[in-house]
């Protein structure tokens, strides 16, 4: 079970990484973590058990982050998908996938098992961005990532500081949601359309089911078309780029990212 109270937040962020070694004593060792904060975290790998980093990766840096997987809607989702990279053979969503053979380089086994966790359930409906911040590390996944999940190199990129920064109605239209005219609670931030000049501001809940009108039996839109400017919208996008988190809750996810790493390792 994941952190009590955990729900999907719009704006936090929520990553599952691959760590590479670089020093030769032992380059081609991998590992995989979970992080709210991607640079913080390879500082802190690098810097060792003392500046919170994980024991299997103290005393063996440097480290490189060569692969993020973002767009979790919460910490339990991020965490979970870790585990079965982790361990692929003793999660029942990924029994087709073979071991790792002899010749196989760690690098490559973890790849593998990649590709083929993005294709299956229930990761396969995810809004699920995957980026190479070094892009001489990219190799090609076989097989390749549903098409609504982009592929990215480079950090991920900053969020706005503040929130209502966005252009658009007046104060009195954009605190109620445009589909159900209901007002928005304080602990919930509104879905804003990307699209320039678009005004769009709705309920989680409400916008989801707009999308999942041609798709009822499924819980989690890919995409769908705005009901404002009538443009197609990936699902994660309007996740990524709605209400950010304040510096106190930012706080608490670094907390809890310590918290769960210690967990896990113990």
């Amino acid at each position: 079970m994941g952190p009590a109270g955990d729900t999907a937040r719009p704006g936090r962020f929520f990553g599952v990484y691959l760590l590479y070694c670089l020093n030769p004593r032992h380059r081609g060792r991998v590992y995989v973590g979970f992080t709210v904060n991607p640079a913080r975290r390879v500082q802190q790998h690098n810097g060792g058990r003392k500046k919170g980093g994980a024991w299997r990766t103290s005393g063996r840096g440097p480290w490189e982050m060569v692969l993020l997987v973002h767009g979790f809607p919460s910490a339990v989702a991020a965490l979970r998908f870790e585990w079965a990279w982790q361990h692929p053979h003793a999660s029942r969503r990924l029994t087709h996938v073979g071991p790792r053979l002899r010749s196989e380089a760690a690098f490559a086994f973890h790849l593998r098992v990649l590709a083929h966790m993005l294709r299956a359930p229930p990761w396969a409906r995810l809004p699920l961005t995957v980026r190479w911040p070094r892009a001489d590390f990219r190799r090609e996944l076989c097989p390749p990532p549903p098409p609504h999940m982009p592929l990215a190199f480079g950090p991920p990129p900053a969020r706005a500081s503040a929130r209502g920064s966005r252009s658009g109605p007046s104060a009195d239209a954009a605190a109620v949601c445009a589909l159900c005219a209901r007002s928005f609670q304080e602990e919930e931030g509104p879905l804003c359309c990307p699209h320039p000049g678009c005004c769009l501001r709705a309920h989680m809940i409400c916008l989801a089911e707009e999308f999942l009108r041609e798709e009822p039996e499924e819980l989690l839109p890919l995409e769908g078309q705005c009901p404002g400017c009538k443009n197609s919208v990936l699902w994660g996008d309007l996740i990524w780029l709605c209400q950010v988190g304040t510096e106190e809750e930012e706080e608490d996810l670094e907390l809890e990212e310590e918290h769960w790493t210690d967990m896990l390792e113990t």
